[in-house]
């Protein structure tokens, strides 16, 4: 998932489960091209911080903020404190869970799942309305 802030997502996917992260999350990446995203800030966990992640991100004409993993020996400077906001995101990843449909995922269909996810982000917008 592509989020813009902790109550909105731009763009989501499902993956098989013994598929990486990295290359899924590439794929929504360049879903992303020309959309006029150029200079943003992309906050990324560490599952991201690949070489090939972060040129892409590079070419979009964003900018990646995520840590080096600790094992990396070539090492970059990032934005801490933007980092610190990766947590808004997570905090939706949590409500969308919350939602039992979602977290059990009882449908089989991709179809269907697809539409509850969609379903309860339309939720979770018209529910942070009241939220302060």
């Amino acid at each position: 998932m592509v989020a813009a802030s902790h109550n909105s997502a731009v763009t989501f996917s499902l993956s098989p489960g013994q598929v990486g992260d990295a290359p899924e999350g590439r794929k929504l990446l360049k879903t992303l091209e020309n959309c006029g995203w150029e200079g943003t800030k992309v906050i990324m966990d560490k599952a991201y911080e690949g070489d090939e992640t972060r040129q892409l991100v590079f070419d979009l004409g964003m900018e990646p903020v995520v840590p080096p993993k600790s094992n990396r020996l070539s090492v970059w400077e990032y934005d801490r404190e933007i980092y610190k906001k990766r947590n808004e995101v997570e905090r939706l990843f949590r409500r969308l869970k919350g939602f039992r449909r979602i977290f059990s995922r009882f449908d089989k269909s991709d179809v269907i799942f697809k539409f509850f996810i969609h379903f309860a982000l339309i939720v979770d917008t018209l529910i942070s309305v009241n939220r302060p």
